[in-house]
Formats: C-alpha cells, structure tokens, sequence
C-alpha cells in the first residue's frame, strides 16, 4: 500500500516544450561565481580569464548562473614537491535540500571536505547550508539546472575557475512527477524526468571526467544515486508501473514527442514509470562508467539505495493526509523507514569511507545499518543495454 501510495506522487518541477523553465532559475548574476571574498589582484586575473567566456553568446533560453559562495584558497605542495594534506573535494548535486543536503552536512561537518552545492536555487541553497550549520569554509554554491545541457557546460566551467581539483562526483539531484497526465521537458526538448535525472547526470560526470582523472586525492569515487523503485527484483520495484526500458526505441528517437514516444521504451506517457526508468539509467550509467574507466584511472564507480526517505521534500505536493501517514506507516508498518539525516549519512558513507572503495557496486544497508553489496535487477545489470544506452546518450548530449 505505502508503496502504491508513493507512487501517486505529482511533480513539483514542470519544464515546458518550448524550453522556457520555472520561476527558481529567474535571478542570474555575473558567470555564476561571486568574487567578494577574492582580493583584488586575484579578481582581475578573473576577469582576464573570463574574457573569452564573457565574448560567448548564450542561445536564446539558455539558463544562466546564479551567485555563488567563493571558496577559500587550496592548500598548495610544498617546496620539495611532497603534497600536503589537504580537503578532498566532493560535488554534489540537488544538495539544497532532502538526501543532498544530508550528505553535505556528513561530509562537511567532518573537516575532511569541502563541499561544491550544485543547486538550481543559489538563495535556496545558501539558507539551507547555513541552516544545517555548514561553516562557511566547507561549502562552495554554484548553479546548476541538469535540465538544460547548457547550465551544465556553464557549471563545468564555472567550477573550473575556482581552480579546485575534483575528487568524488555525487550525482543526486532528480525529478519525480508521478501523477503527471502528459510530459513536460528539458530545455532541449527531452522528456523531463530522464532529461535531467539521466541526461543532465551523463553530461556532467562526462565532462568533470578528466578532472577526476587528475586528481591526486587518496580516494577518487563517482557516484549516482539508484532507487529501489527500478530494481524490478524487488518488492517495491514490482509495483506497477514496473521500470523497463525495452529496446530504446524512445530514447533514440529523442524523447521529443513528436512524432514519437517521449518514453524510453517507446509507450505511453506515464510520469511514475518515466521515473523508474530514469533510475534504471542511473544505475546501467554507472556500471557502464565501471567497465569503461576503473582500471584506467582508479576512480571507484559506485550506486546506491540509502533507504525509503518517508519525510523527504519529493513529497511536499503530495495531499496533506498522505505526507501526515505515509511517515509513520514506513516507520511502524514496513520498518522501511530511514531519516533524511542517516540516509545522508549512508551517502556520505559511500563517499569518503575507506572500506567502500570496491568499484562497479550497488551498496544497501541492512536492519542493522550495516552496508553491503546489493544484487540489480537483470535489466538494471544487462551489459549490452548498458553499452547501447551509452552510446545513444552520447549523440543526445552532443558528445558523439
């Protein structure tokens, strides 16, 4: 029941045809990255390096940046060459809120990290770091819309000037719109929920692909976040609609709708399934991510379900009856309950914990809170779909 009853859940992002986005992505500001904190010789060698950036001119509806914290200087080697300590530094998207900012608590709160917040709202994310008591030194807000290819590519290279290197890629962020009666969609015309939780995703770990190939840090990791809702070897994945994505046949043709299907399998529209979908991509992403680059570069490529996040802001346009009863229905009924808080935790986990270093793996937590290597689905683990979803996400991001 609880798991039918999520299922039910409306969108809370609509994105239309005609690529115009909602009124959260209004306010814009200079490149995206403030400079109050940058002393004036610095801020000039800026505006010199910006000059080419400032010459470009965004497409019609493109998405520009918002205002971003600036963050403090990186700690340089030594004379002799030895590298010193230093942060890692972790980007994690959708981290103004839910699972996102959970984890950019965990990790920032342990003086370990310094955290790049990849939002959509700058204002929204600065409230909600200083909120949670993230210090000012552990925190860096650029913005990001992974519903336009375009926000994308400018928040590469908006983190690029900050000059930091990149150590773990969190990919979190996602949209969910299950009572939607007909799609909405990305700024390039993609199906909205596998435009951005899939597309933005694939675009953004490709790009920031080298700079976590040159990192020196200790442990470099990328992860996205999985669900158990498209592990169709589940209880909860069995709930109808069930994640499949047949043969491609929709995402290859564009998602577009016209003419053909904005569904990945060629189907109807269906908000909950285009989800589950959306999540099946995540985790067929990451695998593809394992067989194409662990052994070359060293980077771990992991995924995850952290748990049912019963209180998470995903349903806050839900009826009101449903967002009083479906918490302690997880809590008291299914058991299946976890906090926003531990589930931050457990991604934090995923992140930074020196025994989750295996690559390719799906981690879950038992009753206990103890991690361990989960099975996927045999859709969610087939190779082949995995290597053809690759290469038809390549052509639909520009990277092919």
């Amino acid at each position: 029941m609880a798991l039918q009853a999520a299922s039910l859940l409306p969108h809370s992002i609509s994105i239309r045809k005609n690529g115009k986005s909602n009124a959260s992505l209004r306010e814009t500001t200079f490149s995206g990255i403030s400079t109050s904190n940058h002393p004036a010789g610095e801020f000039s060698n800026y505006l010199i390096r910006s000059k080419e950036f400032r010459r470009r001119e965004l497409p019609l509806g493109a998405i520009r940046a918002q205002t971003a914290t600036v963050d403090p200087a990186i700690d340089q080697t030594t004379t002799e060459g030895k590298k010193t300590a230093r942060k890692g530094n972790v980007i994690i998207t959708g981290a103004s809120s839910g699972l996102g900012l959970a984890t950019a608590k965990a990790l920032a709160e342990t003086g370990e990290w310094h955290v790049i917040m990849a939002c959509r709202n700058f204002l929204k994310a600065e409230r909600a770091a200083k909120s949670f008591g993230i210090t000012k030194e552990n925190y860096t807000v650029l913005h990001l819309d992974l519903a336009s290819l375009d926000s994308v590519r400018q928040f590469v290279d908006n983190f690029h000037r900050l000059g930091r290197p990149l150590d773990v890629l969190v990919c979190n962020a996602a949209v969910y719109q299950p009572t939607a009666k007909e799609p909405s969609f990305t700024a390039e015309g993609f199906e909205l929920s596998v435009g951005t939780n899939h597309l933005g995703h694939f675009l953004l770990a490709r790009l920031l692909l080298d700079d976590m190939k040159q990192s020196d840090y200790q442990s470099k990791r990328l992860i996205i976040v999985g669900s158990i809702t498209g592990n169709t070897n589940t209880l909860a994945g069995n709930v109808p609609p069930k994640a499949n994505l047949g043969d491609l046949r929709g995402l290859a043709a564009g998602l577009a709708g016209l003419n053909s299907s904005s569904m990945i399998d060629g189907g109807e529209f269906d908000g909950a399934k285009a989800y589950k979908d959306s999540k099946v991509c995540n985790m067929l992403t990451m695998q593809e991510f394992h067989r194409r680059y662990h052994e070359e570069t060293g980077i771990a490529f992991a995924s995850l379900y952290p748990g049912c996040i019963a209180t998470t802001g995903l349903f806050r346009e839900h009826i009101p009856l449903f967002r009083l009863l479906f918490p302690p229905f997880q809590k008291y009924i299914t058991k299946g309950y976890v906090s926003e808080e531990e589930a931050g935790k457990r991604l934090a986990q995923v992140a930074s914990d020196p025994s989750l270093t295996k690559s390719g793996v799906y981690w879950s937590w038992n009753k206990n809170s103890a991690s361990f290597e989960n099975q996927l689905s045999k859709e969610a683990s087939d190779a082949e779909k995995a290597r053809r979803l690759w290469e038809i996400s390549e052509k639909l991001v520009g990277l092919a």
